[in-house]
């Protein structure tokens, strides 16, 4: 069953407490709590769900109690915080957690008939034994664009983002778009600019919570750049020698700039 706790001590755990992830203080990962006794784990879960195996090894996620001890040398972190820091591959196990535990905590009624729901016991799944509604994990798709124009990308500077750095534009897709749709419409209301050439790049996972960042590249097609304030502070082209700080390594808004610094330096 998705749901069912395994007593199997050599399973490996991502543990939770809220949106925190529990690691060892070096920042590395931590899947087993050899400090807690395994049969007295089970006391202390919120909930529980299968991640799959690897090498015949079971990987579960749990969510802890808000009274959980923290075991010596190890901390609750905020997952944000470890991309870029730890393996992409633990990391993206680690999102696939965060997300899966997100959506079961956020699935606990039926949103049909408001009965409590089931874990699916023949995929993953939330069954509601009432009226027989099924809630599968939500994904939430998004557009991520390269704009160029020559040897110069666009950048923009968004209303939420934490640190100072230019990015490109990125935006949710809308019931019945296509993503280059979607690509056309974000640019067009962001920064009022018209854009050609819409390719494919590349996609990744994004847990915050639920995102799936599909990337594009487009060129630029004309207009001038008119912001939307409520979501940009700034934006303009750069040229690929005076590139303002970008965000880092291994997101693929990092890839999609890098990927234009490489086609403008080769031309």
């Amino acid at each position: 069953m998705l749901g069912k706790v395994d007593r199997d001590s050599t399973a490996y755990w991502l543990l939770f407490k809220g949106n925190k992830i529990l690691i060892s203080e070096d920042k590395v990962l931590e899947f087993t709590l050899p400090e807690l006794d395994f049969f007295k784990l089970s006391e202390k879960l919120v909930r529980s769900q299968f991640l799959g195996q690897v090498e015949g090894r079971s990987y579960y996620a749990a969510e802890l109690t808000p009274d959980i001890a923290v075991p010596e040398n190890m901390l609750f972190c905020n997952l944000y915080r470890l991309f870029g820091k730890i393996p992409d591959a633990l990391f993206f196990l680690a999102g696939k957690a965060y997300q899966i535990l997100h959506w079961d905590r956020t699935h606990q009624y039926c949103s049909q008939c408001g009965a409590g729901t089931e874990n699916k016991i023949d995929e993953r799944a939330k069954l509601c034994p009432a009226c027989g509604r099924v809630n599968y994990p939500r994904i939430s798709p998004a557009i991520i664009v390269a704009i160029t124009r020559d040897r110069e990308i666009l950048l923009a500077k968004g209303s939420r983002f934490q640190a100072d750095f230019y990015s490109v534009l990125a935006g949710f897709v809308e019931p019945g778009e296509t993503f280059e749709e979607c690509v056309q419409r974000e640019v067009r209301e962001e920064v009022g600019l018209e854009v050609k050439n819409i390719r494919y790049f590349g996609s990744q996972p994004w847990p915050f919570p639920d995102s799936l960042m599909v990337g594009f590249t487009a060129e630029y097609a004309g207009g001038d750049i008119k912001i939307d304030e409520n979501e940009i502070l700034n934006a303009g082209w750069f040229d690929v020698d005076q590139l303002p700080q970008i965000p880092g390594t291994r997101s693929i808004a990092w890839s999609l700039i890098d990927w234009f610094i490489e086609l403008a330096k080769n031309e």
